[in-house]
């Protein structure tokens, strides 16, 4: 609570212990004691050991007649908060004593919900179907426990705080006397009921967004009205469009921003030169995939007889965005651009993003540079960092690099022979920069990727595996180098920056993951003390035999999400005690603060930090958090992508490794184009099969069969629900491929 050291939890558990018996009699407190806080007021009631009425809670207060009004509003804020609780009779109740818990629910497709306490350290409260009373995915609200089940606490809902939902989109359905919005979300059971005003001439099965006006109560639907039409759900625009409302990404750059950018130069002036290194002589080079528009880096690599020395050049954002312009509010709002197949959402406006900051061949830029020195078996001898002013000499594709440099020296094309020798070494370089990541156990989940090809129409014509190269290493390996270097640097001179870090994985899900892969025939312990190197080590058991996949796939989900945060700790999966992002300032917002850092301390360290350590923990924690929301944005369009792939795939058969085991059937990721999918139990007729949750997997009761996380199978699409994203997958022959008992 603001001004004390104690929570609330702390406050009532010190006080209650105090007053058990029901109707305790109040110390009184006089006019000029303590101001009227929320803790004296939770104190107060904690004391009487009962619901207390309004006017007896001003009476215990013991309060001047003019501080009413105050008590008033503590009480209403402590109702938001749901520490107190108003019940009927219009009596008011510590939520702590009754057993209440305040929280967002989330509500399950299946129809039950959670929900997740606001207190740290409190169990979610699971809530029957039932026992939700007309509460909905995303409210806040107030949940009664009623008992405690094996799997932790289950209540009901008794109170609805605040609706978390205003906004719904869904397909558009028109009958006689009104319409209605079927949500596309599966987790919200209801429809909204649009009156035939308020419709804004929308047609059957469009999509389109409702705003809701009202929440009747309980069991029947809200009412709405249609704001936006969004059009035809088989348009592949449409779908960007639904995911970007869903996760609430913006549309367009606000005025300010884009009166703003306006503003900025075409191209990079002669005065800009000042204090910059001119490299526009050096053949600097672009290497990125074949729709890339905004060119963060380029790369050089020359060789030395001691060594090689590598030369990063970043596209020099922070020249341009200066802190609490309207370019950089927005920017990190956005925290980090979005990448759709069909499109893009850009952190900064494509005056800067595509042409002022992208480095395009033959162009003038500025650029932050690290220049790193390795020996000739790529260990770091030393790194400098300069502001510069650079051209980029040539943009490759990944393709087109891996082409050069795997082509006989007669197949080369003339304009690509100055740049051969300059790919060799680069590719000399980066494999000696992964050997020493690979001995100091970094690890390399080597997982494939979907790629989705659109056709000239920009309608989805394929979904391919992503090709996964040379080029595409080299570029990696200069980029962890460059990140490292920089968090060297700063770190060395003691400044405040922003680092990515990425903690070692919880000592349960070890556990965990041993068991599992012990069921699959690996002879492991669960270490001491988990290191990336024993990580390295399982990945490399399994390298190239038929559990590499799904030992990757589950080895990684028991890893923890890195983050952002002042507070190094080092990165586990690259085991590098110092990292952080400097390499895409275009696309990442986190990149632009350490240049900004960088460049404030290029000569010696600043006595006052360009950015206060709880600036930077309140940028990392929102940081981190915008970017989960980019990647589930994105993860989301690439899955509805998928299963509208499918929809002309009934009865075609594909090979797939079984990825998921549940009480009611096991899913499948097909291989080829990594689209997963359900076998159900139903659809199992031979026998009567019980799930083993200790060793992932299903098995037969009269058969003894198998079916394992892991499990290689063949499988049939039998159906798919588009709306839904379902696709129902069945055995080609039911006895093939199943393991015995």
């Amino acid at each position: 609570m603001e001004g004390t050291s104690l929570t609330c939890h702390q406050v009532l558990r010190i006080v209650s212990h105090m007053s058990r018996r029901k109707g305790k009699k109040i110390k009184r407190k006089r006019p000029e004691d303590a101001a009227i806080t929320q803790e004296r007021v939770l104190s107060v009631m904690a004391q009487a050991g009962h619901p207390l009425f309004l006017r007896e809670i001003i009476h215990y207060c013991h309060i001047k007649p003019e501080q009413k009004n105050e008590v008033r509003r503590v009480i209403s804020d402590l109702v938001r908060r749901g520490k107190i609780v108003l019940l009927k009779g219009n009596r008011y109740g510590l939520a702590e004593q009754m057993r209440l818990v305040t929280g967002r629910l989330s509500v399950h497709p299946d129809g039950f919900g959670f929900v997740r306490p606001d207190e740290p350290g409190i169990e979610d409260v699971f809530i029957p179907p039932k026992r939700l009373k007309g509460a909905i995915h995303g409210d806040k609200v107030v949940a009664r426990v009623e008992r405690i089940r094996t799997k932790g606490p289950e209540g009901s809902i008794v109170r609805i705080l605040e609706r978390g939902l205003h906004r719904v989109i869904g397909v558009f359905r028109s009958g006689r006397k009104v319409a209605a919005v079927i949500p596309e979300d599966e987790r919200l059971h209801f429809e909204v009921i649009i009156p035939l005003d308020a419709a804004m001439d929308a047609r059957d099965d469009q999509i389109v967004m409702a705003e809701i006006e009202d929440f009747p109560a309980r069991i029947r639907n809200p009412i709405g009205r249609v704001v936006e039409v969004l059009g035809d759900p088989d348009d592949l625009g449409v779908q960007t469009k639904i995911v970007m409302h869903k996760f609430d990404l913006p549309m367009d750059f606000t005025p300010e921003t884009l009166a703003r950018a306006k503003t900025l130069p075409d191209s990079v002036r002669p005065e800009d030169f000042r204090g910059r290194k001119d490299i526009r002589n050096l053949p600097l080079i672009t290497i990125d995939g074949e729709h890339a528009r905004d060119f963060d880096d380029a790369v050089h690599v020359g060789e030395t007889r001691s060594g090689f020395v590598l030369t990063v050049a970043i596209a020099d954002v922070s020249h341009y965005v200066q802190p609490g312009c309207p370019i950089d509010h927005e920017a990190v709002g956005r925290g980090t651009s979005v990448y759709f197949p069909n499109m893009v959402i850009p952190m900064l406006p494509e005056a800067l993003s595509n042409n002022l900051c992208s480095l395009v061949p033959g162009e003038d830029r500025l650029a932050m540079v690290a220049r790193i020195r390795f020996d000739r078996k790529g260990r770091v001898k030393r790194a400098n960092f300069f502001k510069a002013v650079m051209r980029s000499h040539r943009r490759l594709t990944y393709v087109e690099a891996r082409r050069i440099l795997r082509q006989k020296e007669t197949a080369i094309m003339p304009r690509e022979e100055k740049f051969v020798q300059l790919l060799r070494s680069m590719e000399k370089l980066a494999m000696l920069l992964m050997e020493q990541r690979r001995r100091r156990g970094s690890i390399d989940f080597d997982l494939p990727e979907p790629e989705v090809i659109l056709g000239l129409r920009g309608n989805l014509e394929d979904i391919v595996l992503r090709e996964r190269n040379i080029a595409h290493r080299i570029i990696e390996e200069f980029m962890i180098a460059a990140n490292e270097a920089v968090a060297n640097f700063l770190v060395e001179r003691l400044v405040p920056t922003l680092y990515r870090v990425h903690d070692k994985p919880a000592a349960d899900k070890i556990t965990e993951f041993v068991d599992f892969a012990r069921t699959l025939g690996l002879n492991i312990k669960v270490p001491e003390e988990v290191t990336p190197k024993w990580c390295q080590k399982v990945l490399d058991m399994v390298a190239g035999k038929p559990q590499e996949y799904i030992i990757n796939t589950v080895l990684l989900r028991t890893m923890q999400q890195a983050v952002y945060s002042p507070h190094n700790i080092g990165h586990f999966g690259l085991a590098s005690p110092n990292y952080l992002h400097f390499t895409s300032p275009i696309r990442r917002y986190p990149d632009l603060i350490v240049h900004r850092i960088l460049k404030g301390n290029l000569k010696r360290p600043r006595k006052r930090p360009v950015y206060t350590l709880e600036a930077l923990e309140a940028l990392g924690t929102a940081l981190s958090a915008r970017e989960r929301v980019a990647m589930e944005a994105e993860r989301e369009m690439l899955d509805r992508l998928k299963v509208r792939y499918m929809g002309d795939k009934i009865g075609e058969v594909y090979e797939g490794v079984i990825s998921g085991v549940t009480s009611f059937g096991f899913f499948v990721e097909l291989r080829q184009i990594l689209v997963h999918g359900i076998v159900r139990l139903v659809d199992l007729a031979d026998d009567y099969y019980v799930l083993d949750q200790a060793r992932h997997r299903l098995m037969g009761q009269r058969t003894k069969k198998i079916f394992q996380l892991g499990q290689p199978v063949t499988v049939r699409v039998k159906s798919v629900n588009i709306a839904r994203r379902h696709v129902n997958f069945e055995l080609v022959d039911q006895g093939q491929g199943a393991l015995k008992a």
